[in-house]
């Protein structure tokens, strides 16, 4: 195999490692919120992989300070892209399933979109437009348009769900430019920032009972820490330093379907006819939509 053959093949790998431990994560996540309140589960998990981070960071030889001029776009990046992100994703949790949860905040390529086009004044293409259509078509098929299918009980997650997806598209927009700070060095600044006002919320207003972690919850919660928030980015960017951006990004779409998979396998979350068509309409949508 020639060296430019090996080094697809290994980033193809290290990118299906990311997929399978991002889409699992899911299901961790939801195992976790059996013993433990969203924010303080996620956020709790979140500040020891930045710490974890951090110390990878530190072996490679990153600095981990940052520049003055940079901190406050580092501070909305942190907001956007882990507290809204993962907070707001891992609250959707209480309310639906895991599947709707994972196709809603995944349709954030299809809100960059839009938000591309109102702020920066790129205005879609023909692609562009159809992206949007397939995907605002998934989200209202999924979310039982004309037909009542999710209960005014589902509305706060279907909210959070959306906020995630939507804050995460705004901060893609806005942020476009690369902080100048190393990429794990960053990811732990960005991870630790984001997920400490998680904790300090969970334990101020959700008052978690953290000895009542079950063994179940105990290892989901390992899980997570470890491999979605500390292991995965060491994978994600390797598969970037190896693979086209573009072919690296519409491959993410293997993370809402792992996701969805393995809470149908393992929770007995519903797959029907209609979460199939919101997923084949919502993840079109995406890939036409990445596909610039």
């Amino acid at each position: 195999m020639s060296p430019a053959n090996t080094n697809r093949a290994t980033g193809f790998a290290a990118l299906l490692v990311t997929a399978l431990g991002w889409g699992f994560g899911w299901l961790a996540m939801k195992v976790v919120l059996q013993s433990w309140p969203p924010l303080f589960g996620r956020g709790a998990a979140g500040l020891i992989a930045a710490m974890l981070l951090a110390l990878v960071a530190l072996m490679r030889g990153e600095r981990l300070a940052v520049p003055r001029g940079a901190r406050a776009r580092l501070a909305m990046a942190a907001f956007t892209n882990v507290f809204a992100w993962m907070g707001f994703s891992s609250l959707s949790l209480r309310w639906i399933t895991v599947s709707e949860a994972a196709l809603l905040v995944y349709s954030m390529p299809v809100w960059a979109t839009l938000f591309a086009w109102a702020v920066l004044g790129h205005r879609p293409t023909l692609r562009g437009f159809l992206a949007l259509a397939l995907g605002l078509s998934g989200i209202g098929v999924l979310l039982g348009a004309g037909g009542g299918a999710l209960g005014a009980e589902k509305l706060p997650g279907i909210g959070f769900a959306l906020a995630a997806a939507v804050l995460f598209a705004l901060g893609a927009v806005l942020n476009s430019r690369a902080l100048p700070v190393p990429p794990f060095a960053m990811t732990a600044w960005q991870v630790g920032l984001g997920c400490l006002p998680m904790v300090v919320l969970g334990i101020t207003l959700e008052r978690p009972a953290v000895m009542a972690l079950s063994s179940a919850s105990a290892w989901a919660f390992v899980y997570v820490t470890l491999i979605p928030m500390a292991a995965c980015f060491l994978t994600w960017f390797e598969a970037l330093r190896r693979l086209p951006p573009v072919a690296a990004s519409t491959s993410m779409l293997l993370v809402p379907l792992i996701g969805i998979l393995s809470a149908t396998l393992f929770l007995s979350e519903p797959l029907g006819p209609r979460e199939m068509l919101a997923m084949a309409l919502t993840l079109g949508g995406v890939v036409l939509a990445l596909r610039k």
